[in-house]
């Protein structure tokens, strides 16, 4: 009969540093409000956070990237030395989600749309830099949405339905969000898009409170 997987226990560090991987989200999300509501020309119909890091107060969401980043990227350190041999992946992916915010910090948005106000109209030509936001954008989504589908699947598995039911919801509307702003970028679809974006700071957030008090996806 195999002897059952050992969990090690959580140290206080650690759950310190998972504590502060559940305010990422938080801390996020309410930045974006905050400035969106305080900032001239911002329209959550019409630009993405990411522009926020532009203009002359875009130090304070290229700040947001770079805090949250790091916190989610030291909780997934955490997480890994909490989890069981299955958990690995989630880690990782979670780690590579920070580093991906955090290079959206490093390599900032361009403005587009009439943001900051005085910007022309439309997309806008895209620069090295704002080349480089996309691509790490791109490595932080991916790493959220197959972390997510991963619990999701390993929930299920184990019988937790409504762990499974939120994890693959989360996974698969950001996922589709993602993709529609992609092909059919439009109000609706931004709103809905920044609807999955919050989404996926809730399920971050969520995983991280869970491993704080000792229970692995």
């Amino acid at each position: 009969m195999p002897l059952p997987t050992l969990r090690p226990a959580i140290g206080d560090r650690d759950r310190a540093l998972l504590a502060g991987g559940v305010l990422a989200g938080p801390i996020f999300v309410g930045s974006a409000l905050l400035q969106a509501l305080t900032r001239d020309g911002f329209d959550f119909r019409r630009h993405p956070v990411s522009v926020l890091s532009t203009g002359d107060l875009g130090w304070i969401q290229i700040a947001t990237f770079l805090v949250t980043g790091a916190l989610c990227l030291a909780a997934a350190g955490a997480l890994r030395r909490s989890a069981d041999t299955e958990s690995v992946w989630v880690p990782r992916l979670l780690g590579l989600y920070g580093l991906g915010l955090m290079g959206a910090a490093i390599f900032s948005a361009d403005p587009a749309d009439g943001f900051p106000v005085g910007t022309p109209g439309g997309a806008g030509q895209i620069s090295w830099h704002g080349g480089l936001h996309f691509l790490v954008a791109a490595v932080a989504f991916v790493s959220l949405i197959v972390a997510a589908l991963l619990v999701g699947r390993r929930a299920a598995r184990k019988g937790a339905r409504a762990r499974a039911a939120c994890s693959l919801a989360t996974g698969a509307f950001f996922a589709v969000a993602w993709v529609a702003l992609m092909v059919r970028p439009g109000p609706p679809v931004m709103v809905a898009f920044g609807l999955a974006v919050t989404a996926g700071w809730l399920w971050v957030s969520v995983t991280f409170a869970r491993a704080a008090s000792g229970r692995v996806d």
